[in-house]
This record gives structure tokens, sequence and C-alpha cells, in this order.
């Protein structure tokens, strides 16, 4: 099994429970060993009374897109810690893309950056995870 057969039936195996993302109508794009993509549309429910999805929403999708990327090796993660700058905010009816790139990868712990943008191009987000292993396996 090649090391993107790896990295594609672990992301299926982690989607298959992952109901929170896709109760937020993400999309997984493209994964890649350490490389995740993920969409999402802004939604109603996702917009504060400015009409703007700024914080929560928008940080899920890039924790969401960082656990695809760190878990990609099938060995199960976790996040250690996480930050996220804010840039811009998305709006009703935006497509966000978050784009998760491992920067360093070590026996049990992992640094990954996030980019949050719309359809644009337009930077919404940064994020920077760092990933601790834990035991187990999702694949066999």
């Amino acid at each position: 099994m090649t090391d993107d057969d790896v990295a594609t039936r672990s992301a299926r195996a982690m989607w298959a429970d992952d109901h929170a993302s896709r109760g937020l109508g993400m999309t997984l794009v493209r994964v890649e060993p350490g490389i995740a993509v993920l969409s999402m549309p802004v939604t109603q429910a996702m917009v504060n009374g400015h009409g703007l999805a700024h914080g929560g929403f928008i940080y899920t999708l890039a924790d969401s897109a960082f656990a695809f990327a760190c878990n990609s090796y099938n060995q199960r993660n976790v996040a250690q810690q996480c930050q996220i700058t804010y840039v811009a905010a998305g709006k009703l009816g935006m497509v966000l893309t978050a784009e998760a790139r491992e920067r360093h990868r070590a026996e049990r712990s992992g640094i990954y950056d996030v980019t949050v943008r719309d359809e644009t191009g337009t930077v919404i987000a940064e994020f920077r995870g760092h990933s601790r292993a834990i035991p187990g396996k999702l694949i066999d």
C-alpha cells in the first residue's frame, strides 16, 4: 500500500465517524500524507448579527483540516496545542477552504499550518496546530 493509499484510507475511517464536520457541511476535498484540504459553506446559522462568520466556525474548519493532515499516516493523533489568527471574516454564502500542511513531524509530535481562504483566495485565518500521537491506528 502506498503512502497516498494510507492517507486516503485513514481519512475515510476518520470521516465515517466525524459527525461534527459533516453536520457543518464540510467536504473533504483532498488528503495526502501530511496534507488535507476541507471546504465549508458559510450558512445563515454561522453568521452573527453583522452577517459575518468570525470565530468558532472558522476555527472548527481549520481544526478539522489539521486533524485530517496529522492523522494521514494511520497513526492516531490528538491536538496538543492550537492557535489561530483571524485576518478577515467569512460572509454568508461564501465557501471557505482550509488547507493544512505539515511543517514538522517527529516520532510522536507534529506541527501543522492551516490557511483558511474564501473562494477569491482572500486569507480568512491562519492556524497552527501541534499534534501528539496516541496509541492506536485508524485502519488495519
